[in-house]
């Protein structure tokens, strides 16, 4: 399935009737089983329902950072998000990709 950032910005946990949805380098994970950490009140709930890519390489949790862009990165920030992509392919269902 294909989203937009805005059609992604629906799974953001605020809406009880659908899945929590996180993007790590354009592929959209379900990680509505992770509720208790990127649901309301979670310690990563500023993910839900974007494109958290630049984030988790930075491992940032700041505004800015929360975005697809990999512009800039170091090499070792890319190894960090390739890490992080591996721990959602272990735990979270693909279920689409975000396109622009």
């Amino acid at each position: 399935m294909d989203f937009t950032a805005d059609q992604l910005l629906q799974y953001n946990g605020t809406d009880p009737s659908k899945p929590i949805y996180v993007a790590i380098k354009g592929r959209v994970f379900d990680v509505t089983t992770g509720k208790s950490f990127y649901g309301p009140g979670g310690s990563y709930v500023m993910f839900a329902g974007k494109d958290a890519s630049r984030a988790l390489a930075k491992m940032s949790k700041n505004d800015e950072d929360i975005s697809s862009s990999l512009h800039g990165l170091t090499e070792k920030e890319i190894g960090v998000l390739d890490d992080w992509e591996k721990k959602f392919e272990a735990k979270y269902p693909v279920v689409g990709r975000v396109v622009s």
